[in-house]
């Protein structure tokens, strides 16, 4: 947590433990690490030492199947949710790689993505996305339930370009990376 370096993992390549353009990370309560493999259309799991564990998702648009996933997070259960990014929706696993459920299409309207690319949950598993090209974010319960969005293009305070990756605090504030706008809106 202060910055020094621990250890590695990884090489380009389709093997276990290797990548094509790995994006999102994220950790479950036991240590795990998960990656969204990106052009490889699969997510992989690791130990915290970067031992390879178990992968799933191949290129397509099916249940379980993946188009460049982007961004990936974890919730209380150690659930895993993965932002589909080029099959415009959001996809739930189990900490072992078990379809359960997804959600989303492309488009703008409410709980459609044009290429949602940044996700988090919040205390109470709530899942919020980054949906970059309609430069906004979308606020869902665990099962995929639209609850809220907010967001526009522009740089004004609460407008987005691109927004990307995000984090929850404690309290439940948002950090949002404002991509296009070089900045981080709370």
């Amino acid at each position: 947590s202060d910055g020094q370096f621990v250890t590695k993992w990884g090489s380009y390549g389709s093997g276990d433990g290797q990548f094509g353009w790995p994006n999102g990370v994220a950790v479950d309560s036991k240590g795990n690490v998960y990656v969204a493999d990106t052009d490889n259309s699969r997510i992989q799991k690791f130990t915290s030492n970067g031992v390879f564990v178990t992968k799933w998702g191949s290129l397509g648009n099916g249940n379980d199947q993946l188009s460049h996933p982007c961004g990936i997070t974890v919730d209380s259960s150690d659930d895993v949710y993965v932002a589909d990014s080029e099959n415009g929706r959001v996809q739930k696993f189990t900490t072992n790689g078990q379809f359960v459920t997804n959600w989303g299409s492309t488009g703008n309207g409410d709980g459609q993505f044009n290429c949602a690319l940044g996700i988090t949950v919040d205390n109470s598993d709530n899942v919020y996305v980054t949906d970059i090209c309609d430069n906004r974010i979308q606020k869902f319960t665990s099962n995929g339930h639209f609850i809220s969005k907010w967001g526009s293009l522009g740089s004004g305070n609460g407008q987005f370009f691109a927004p990307g990756g995000m984090a929850i605090d404690s309290g439940g504030n948002v950090y949002v990376a404002d991509t296009a706008n070089n900045r981080i809106q709370k």
